[in-house]
């Protein structure tokens, strides 16, 4: 019993000397939260609205029961940025070019959609094992290519595992420009064709009926969604961005049962678990700015699951507890 009080005692005075070791000043406080370092900034910027658009676009993922769509297109991405830095470095180019990685992503994206499209429409299999079998063989396929890469003379410099993980605290303001340029256009097409995705998400039957084009809302939507994961492997890597799309989007649905209500929350959750994930990763350098802008939206969900008033755990069990009170009350009577 000693020996275990011991080595408690042990464990808690190097995590507290750690943690004291790490705390950052009150100088450092202010620098972060009033943004005034140029890159803090940048990535604050760039992640929130990474974050925002991707809580719009995840919640008529959400509704469509497509939301593992974008992990699907993320690993599908893969492929496409080793193809494009061996095409690139083989045409003379520099094939570290961020235009050019990400072009190669959109392709290999986009043609890994079309297999999602071919192997539900033509066959008999279901959307979660089309999406399974593209996840899976382009994954694999990117991995081999990414082999390829480090055995060039210039492959272990070009830094394209980062794409898988991520490399926020490193995002450049062209970066961030180019995540608000396209995030812009995203958010647009959400607003101009919200009518129409609404009525795909909640009654695709009714749709077709009424001679909307239901396929092609369809396409649109994972378009959407391909974008959105095209852009964002710069700031999350293509295995966190699912999160941005599925997370704040499933914690907004437990605050509002109406679709705009819903789109504007899971944007204001997105936002600001990028905005306070790049805050906290620029006062602890050694927390990856990724995983801890998917942690904290993970934080979000936990909050609205407890207490969201439309679909909350202790709202609906403060209804159930009302409603047995009157039963009981009008029993009585």
């Amino acid at each position: 019993m000693k020996r275990w009080r011991i080595i408690l005692c042990a464990v808690w005075m190097l995590i507290a000397g750690n943690t004291a070791a790490q705390t950052p000043e009150p100088t450092s406080w202010s620098r972060v939260l009033f943004l005034h370092d140029h890159n803090t900034r940048v990535v604050a910027i760039g992640t929130s609205l990474l974050g925002l658009t991707a809580g719009v676009v995840g919640s008529f993922l959400l509704l469509r029961k497509r939301a593992l769509l974008g992990d699907a297109l993320a690993h599908a991405t893969l492929p496409g940025i080793a193809g494009a830095f061996l095409v690139g470095e083989a045409l003379g180019f520099q094939g570290k070019s961020l235009p050019l990685l990400l072009a190669g992503a959109a392709v290999t994206g986009a043609i890994g959609l079309g297999a999602v499209l071919v192997i539900r429409e033509l066959t008999r299999l279901k959307e979660d094992a089309a999406l399974g079998i593209v996840l899976s063989v382009f994954f694999g396929v990117g991995v081999a290519l990414l082999g390829i890469v480090q055995k060039t003379p210039t492959g272990h410099a070009a830094g394209l595992e980062s794409f898988i993980y991520g490399k926020t605290a490193s995002m450049l303001q062209s970066d961030a420009w180019l995540i608000a340029g396209a995030a812009g256009v995203i958010a647009l097409a959400c607003g101009l064709f919200r009518k129409e995705l609404a009525l795909l998400c909640f009654d695709a039957g009714f749709a077709a009926s009424q001679g909307w084009p239901v396929r092609k809302l369809d396409v649109l939507l994972m378009t959407l969604a391909m974008g959105l994961t095209v852009i964002g492997l710069q700031a999350v890597g293509l295995i966190l961005i699912i999160a941005l799309l599925v997370i704040p989007s499933a914690a907004a649905r437990f605050w509002t049962n109406r679709l705009n209500v819903m789109a504007a929350t899971a944007g204001g959750l997105g936002a600001a678990a990028g905005y306070l994930g790049a805050m906290i990763s620029a006062l602890w350098p050694k927390m990856p700015a990724g995983a801890v802008i998917v942690l904290t939206a993970a934080g979000f969900f936990l909050l609205s699951m407890l207490l969201g008033p439309a679909r909350g755990i202790l709202p609906r069990m403060l209804r159930r507890i009302a409603v047995s009170r009157e039963l009981a009350q009008a029993r009585r009577a």
